[in-house]
């Protein structure tokens, strides 16, 4: 699917992957459950950021720094949504990967309200990580990310098991 992001969770990653056909992947999770290669996936089209869910310095967790976001914004740029979708995971689907989301349609759309709107209807259980949010919109210049994160409002319902978020873009390319 051409212009289009799915978001989804570790555990049904693989199907997701086969059913969904992404052309790049972004695995943002912890680095010991970053997953096992996926079959057909040239590795230079799947980016593993190695760090955990916390918005805030943890002793005992890996915050994300500047050269992960960095590293983010590269990969997304190069990122071509009318060759095939991007398809991001974390642990639950819930936090750092609809954050990725979020980041890669405000990228791409070039209205990040929208994007966050968008994101919300699409996932009504989204909740992106703050820390993340924050990063890209310090890093991004033009790019309001927090204007996008506030435009999504609070989160309207609980996860459910084995969510896939589709979100439909049409951007401005």
């Amino acid at each position: 699917m051409k212009r289009t992001i799915f978001v989804t969770n570790l555990f049904d990653l693989p199907k997701h992957f086969r059913e969904c056909q992404p052309v790049q992947v972004v695995s943002i999770i912890q680095p010991e459950l970053q997953p096992d290669p996926l079959d057909g996936l040239p590795r230079e089209r799947h980016l593993r950021i190695g760090v955990h869910d916390i918005v805030e310095h943890d002793p005992h967790g890996l915050l994300a720094t500047a050269d992960d976001m960095q590293q983010l914004i590269d990969f997304v740029e190069h990122w071509d949504p009318e060759v095939g979708a991007l398809m991001t995971h974390c642990y639950a689907g819930v936090s750092r990967s609809t954050a990725a989301a979020l980041i890669a349609a405000c990228m791409k759309s070039g209205d990040p309200e929208l994007s966050g709107r968008r994101l919300r209807e699409a996932a009504p259980h989204a909740q992106p990580n703050r820390h993340l949010v924050a990063l890209a919109d310090e890093m991004l210049s033009g790019v309001d990310v927090k204007a996008a994160h506030r435009a999504m409002g609070p989160a309207t319902r609980s996860v459910a098991s084995g969510p896939l978020t589709t979100l439909q873009m049409d951007f401005e390319l």
